[in-house]
């Protein structure tokens, strides 16, 4: 047998018993140090990816759960959207909308002096179409002329509303009006980008 060996069965019991811990604690240091924490870190890194896809599955859940709700508002803003492309002209209707302006206001009994497209003013999507008017008429028809613009279905703003010689005729006062019609289009992406060229 070994010497070494030989020793150790020769020394007191506790010595051996102490030993024997010494060695049992250099083992399970070992294992520890060796195989239990590197197996520790990556049950750990295991745990935490689990944790963020489980995340983006319940993220992804969610998202699909309100995929209806999602959908609806989708056609909702498309309703809206074909409602303000109803509202907002392109470059092809304008010319028709300014004839049906003219022909309210000589339906309301207007006389129109004066009718001047002015040029465009873009801004970022849309365009400003101002249209100069001087009309003359009682204010009835005045008013049932600015009733009947802001019943159009596109929308056209009169502003800068001026009334000048007033006066009665046969008994109805009778005025000229000067104001500014500003009617919008939308710019196409061509427009847009030759803007911002600009």
């Amino acid at each position: 047998m070994d010497p070494q060996v030989e020793k150790i069965l020769k020394l007191p019991t506790k010595q051996k018993i102490l030993i024997v811990v010494l060695v049992a604690i250099l083992e399970a240091a070992a294992l520890v140090w060796f195989v239990y924490m590197p197996k520790q870190k990556e049950l750990t890194g295991l745990k935490a990816e689990l944790s963020k896809l489980q995340g983006e599955i319940d993220e992804k859940t969610r998202i699909a759960n309100n995929l209806p709700k999602l959908k609806a508002e989708y056609d909702q803003l498309n309703v809206e959207l074909a409602k303000a492309l109803t509202e907002l002209p392109n470059s092809k209707e304008i010319p028709s909308l300014l004839t049906s302006i003219t022909s309210l206001g000589k339906n309301a009994g207007l006389d129109f002096l004066v009718f001047r497209p002015k040029g465009e003013v873009p801004k970022d999507f849309y365009a400003e179409v101002p249209v100069d008017i001087v009309v003359s008429g009682s204010y009835y028809s005045v008013a049932n002329f600015f009733a009947a613009v802001a019943n159009l279905p596109r929308i056209v703003n009169i502003t800068n509303v001026v009334f000048t010689d007033i006066k009665s005729v046969s008994n109805r006062m009778m005025t000229k009006v000067t104001c500014l019609a500003t009617t919008f289009r939308f710019l196409d992406k061509k427009e847009i980008k030759d803007d911002k060229k600009k």
